[in-house]
């Protein structure tokens, strides 16, 4: 029997942090021991606010990088480029037909920058290119080629899956058949939030963030950036509201959990022994990834020849779905 599919698309934004690790990264490829995988970059979506051609052309090699460095099997699933895919821009003109323009109003990414721009005493729609106005549908479309069953999101992102399913049941009312498999989200719950440096949630926002691909010196040196209070070594300390052990808590054992929480409560242990701690667990973890992600960076060789499989096999597919799109609808 088939594995049913599942995609995920990351926009090449930028090098990952912890939160993406644990977030996105690994939840995503775990999808794979069960699913038929697609993986994308999005660099067709990265073009509405980056517009250096050498940056989204590195940035790209970046995300791919990533992927294979934290042990995507390119055999097992199909890692490509969103650009490099023809049939995903003819099919988001086909969506498009079918797509009210008050439905893209209603996109949270337009409405939050109509409402910077309000707060601003700007013209609503200053700076909104039509790709941020229609970047669902072009997401849509992402999706929908595939004939996605699941697509990971996170509760934030759920609103564009749900305009894609609205936008699908459309299509398959008027034409009176399936053309469009609807899919169904995959929310991510159990991860909740990564800690940042300073307690709050781990964003670049908050330029909280502990990147993953730190050499281990300069990771030893951010991890003793964050933030706690006041208390003495000899206190006994609260793992249970402790960002450093919150962040322990992600790379370590049932079993090193337990140990660590044990000084933690008997007191005799400092900041820095709890912290010294983190690090070494973490650079165990992240040490064999960031080796191989420099080795994969420093000849893209590997990552084109990837990525040009990736982009073939992705292609064959999505030309037969755009075959078969065409005669139902009467353009062949």
């Amino acid at each position: 029997m088939a594995k049913k599919i599942a995609l995920t698309g990351i926009k090449p934004t930028g090098l990952p942090h912890i939160g993406n690790y644990f977030g996105m990264y690994k939840p995503a490829l775990e999808l794979a021991k069960d699913f038929d995988t697609r993986y994308f970059i999005a660099d067709y979506h990265a073009l509405n606010s980056l517009k250096d051609p050498k940056l989204v052309k590195e940035l790209s090699y970046e995300v791919a990088a990533t992927w294979l460095a934290m042990g995507l099997d390119p055999k097992d699933s199909i890692l490509y480029k969103q650009s490099a895919v023809q049939g995903t821009f003819e099919l988001t003109t086909f969506l498009m037909a079918f797509t009210s323009k008050g439905l893209m109003n209603r996109a949270h990414s337009y409405k939050a920058k109509v409402q910077d721009n309000k707060e601003l005493n700007k013209d609503p729609d200053d700076g909104v290119n039509m790709g941020l106005f229609t970047y669902p549908v072009l997401m849509a479309a992402d999706i929908l080629q595939f004939d996605s069953d699941v697509v990971p999101v996170g509760k934030d992102q759920a609103q564009h899956l749900e305009m894609a399913v609205d936008i699908a049941q459309s299509i398959n009312h008027n034409y009176k058949q399936e053309l469009l498999k609807i899919p169904q989200a995959f929310i991510k719950e159990s991860t909740g939030y990564v800690t940042g440096l300073d307690g709050r949630k781990m964003s670049k926002s908050y330029n909280n963030t502990i990147p993953l691909f730190l050499p281990s010196k300069k990771l030893r040196k951010l991890i003793m950036k964050i933030v706690t209070n006041s208390q003495s070594v000899e206190e006994p300390k609260d793992p249970d509201t402790c960002s450093i052990f919150s962040l322990y808590k992600l790379f370590a054992s049932k079993d090193q959990q337990l140990e660590l929480r044990k000084k933690y409560l008997a007191g005799g242990m400092g900041w820095g022994h709890a912290k010294q701690y983190l690090f070494e667990i973490m650079d165990e973890t992240l040490a064999p990834i960031r080796e191989k992600y420099t080795e994969l960076i420093n000849d893209k060789s590997y990552i084109d020849d990837v990525l040009k499989d990736g982009a073939d096999r992705a292609n064959e597919i999505v030309s037969r779905k755009m075959d078969f799109i065409r005669k139902a609808i009467g353009l062949a």
